[in-house]
């Protein structure tokens, strides 16, 4: 008689089985449909999530409900590590996301954004030349100034207290710092300033060009990283502590076929 144990791993393989097929098959739709390169960036990771899902997931079911003790025993290793990595990820998470917030500028409906505030780990990510052209692309790609841009006749009154979201606050407009006259969200008056903030030089008035390249981009995209890193991060203590339930019900299956082994072949 096929023991609990067994029979619960069967069970949990074979729903993660099924759920590997729309996980693969979403990864291949992406990249028939992918016009972007931030579509096409994601169309790898979710068919290899799925493959291995999967593979692991083959290996605990036919190890469990088949009596095959080294595929269990490799299943068991692949969830061993797997719960090492998530745990490593979660901590990891949780410090590099420890820094930086918005600024709250008197009379503002939005915040500003200082790339220093954040982690020296996540600055070095954007700065690197490569990554922030590819990131870059993703955020023109986006259309997040649509809004502005198309709020040509928008009030200044009225402007200065949209909630604007940290993205639209750090590429779509120019620093508080500079003192810039309005004239529409998008399109502003340079004038002298003694800020030293470098975004006062980097900020253009040209649609594709904004201040994508400012520090308060980045500062604003990694501002978003940060509130999503938080929320995988709480996600991947739930993840862990199921990790260590399979696990352990994993454990027990592979006693249970050592001793069947045994009793047959004493």
């Amino acid at each position: 008689m096929v023991r609990l144990s067994n029979n619960l791993i069967g069970i949990l393989n074979i729903l993660t089985f099924l759920l590997s097929i729309p996980i693969i098959a979403g990864g291949i739709w992406l990249s028939r449909q992918a016009n972007t390169e931030c579509e096409r960036f994601l169309e790898k990771p979710v068919i290899a999530l799925g493959v291995f899902l999967m593979v692991v997931s083959l290996a605990g079911l036919i190890g469990a409900c088949c009596r095959v003790s080294w595929l269990l025993w490799l299943y068991l290793l692949v969830m061993f590590l797997l719960i090492v990595l998530l745990f490593c990820f979660t901590i990891f998470a949780f410090v590099v996301t420890n820094k930086g917030a918005g600024e709250v500028v008197s009379q503002r409906g939005y915040k500003e954004y200082r790339l220093g505030d954040y982690s020296n780990w996540l600055q070095k990510r954007v700065n690197n030349n490569e990554n922030w052209s590819k990131i870059r692309s993703c955020i023109q790609d986006s259309n997040i100034c649509k809004s502005l841009i198309d709020g040509s006749n928008t009030p200044e009154t009225q402007f200065y207290q949209e909630h604007l979201n940290a993205l639209q606050s750090g590429c779509c407009k120019p620093s508080h710092d500079c003192g810039f006259l309005y004239v529409t969200p998008t399109n502003w008056t340079k004038i002298a300033t003694t800020s030293t903030n470098p975004d006062c030089n980097t900020w253009s008035n040209d649609p594709k060009l904004l201040c994508y390249n400012c520090q308060s981009c980045k500062a604003g995209l990694l501002d978003n990283i940060k509130s999503d890193w938080k929320k995988v991060a709480v996600l991947n203590i739930i993840i862990l502590v199921a990790l260590i339930l399979v696990y352990s019900v994993g454990c027990c299956a592979f006693r249970n076929n050592r001793e069947d082994n045994y009793k047959r072949y004493p």
